[in-house]
């Protein structure tokens, strides 16, 4: 079907609201920090990585494309879900705003435009083997909640995937035959995986009750509300203990003192976090979610570039 000039900006916009567009502001400033510091840090040999634009390029391709497949997958997974969620029942697929086929042509479009993506790699030929299992595991998140409260970890090691595989697209194989220099990576792939773990546990908090009743796992429906937060929080503590690490790791990692600085801005934000979120009251849950984190990753990708390049 053909789409007119007044309904073309209304459906980008129903496919961008599908996946989420703008919480890739979690995910990406991560994948880029790492690659600056790929960029930044001297290999195992002494040697810096040639700088290519087309690494860049292929970086932030396969970011959009992996996550895109990633989200539109979980809309499928839980579609059933969704409907009998009141908070959800107006998403994309229960609200009849897309069908199932589309979300999957599209699904599998972004998949595939995710694996032909780490072919601007080459000859570096890791990103193109890792591809189909980091997709895999990537859409395995979609359907952890069905077995595990776990879920919200998946979620946080999948997110952390992002700047590992950045820093293996710029240093490729080196880094695997010299596992030292995938400490710095390593690092900063835990900070992302308590960093989400902790605020999706978080956001799950809404749902804690409609988890519960329909026999879906999650930390706030096994604890409680308030023993998540509480959860949440000892995972935020963990973040902003790994992130001094970084600093620690000196010339490993590219950074240095000023990024130290910075953690003390995300140390508050994180502390902010908490405080708009009460066992009592979840009215301001989004605004935790969402402005704060998103404000988390850019302090951090900012800083980071600033160290790694002008300091």
């Amino acid at each position: 079907m053909s789409l007119t000039s007044t309904e073309s900006p209304s459906r980008i916009a129903d496919w961008l609201g599908l996946i989420r567009f703008s919480h890739t502001i979690f995910a990406l400033p991560f994948a880029a920090l790492a690659t600056a510091m790929a960029f930044s840090a001297a290999l195992p040999s002494g040697t810096m990585p040639t700088f290519r634009w087309r690494d860049i390029v292929g970086i932030l391709f396969c970011m959009v494309f992996a996550r895109s497949a990633a989200m539109a997958f979980n809309r499928l997974a839980d579609q059933q879900i969704d409907a009998g969620n009141p908070r959800t029942t107006g998403r994309h697929l229960p609200a009849g705003i897309l069908d199932r086929k589309q979300v999957w042509g599209f699904t599998i479009l972004c998949g595939i435009g995710f694996i032909a993506s780490t072919a601007i790699f080459l000859p570096n030929r890791v990103p193109l083997f890792a591809s189909i299992p980091v997709l895999a595991f990537l859409c395995g998140y979609s359907l952890a909640k069905r077995f595990t409260s776990a879920a919200h970890l998946w979620l946080g090691v999948a997110l952390s995937l992002s700047p590992i595989c950045a820093w293996l697209a710029i240093r490729g194989s080196e880094s695997i035959t010299n596992p030292g220099d995938l400490i710095a990576p390593l690092v900063l792939a835990a900070v992302v995986t308590s960093w989400v773990t902790g605020f999706d546990i978080i956001y799950a908090c809404q749902d804690a009750d409609f988890d519960s009743k329909s026999g879906l796992h999650s930390i706030p429906a096994r604890f409680g509300i308030a023993g998540a937060l509480r959860i949440a929080a000892m995972c935020h503590i963990v973040m902003l203990v790994l992130l001094l690490t970084l600093v620690w790791a000196g010339r490993a990692s590219g950074l240095g003192w000023p990024f130290g600085i910075v953690w003390v801005i995300v140390a508050g934000l994180v502390v902010r976090q908490h405080s708009l979120v009460r066992p009592e009251d979840l009215d301001r849950v989004n605004q935790a979610f969402f402005d704060t984190n998103a404000a988390i990753s850019v302090t951090l990708l900012v800083a980071g570039v600033v160290d790694c390049f002008w300091i």
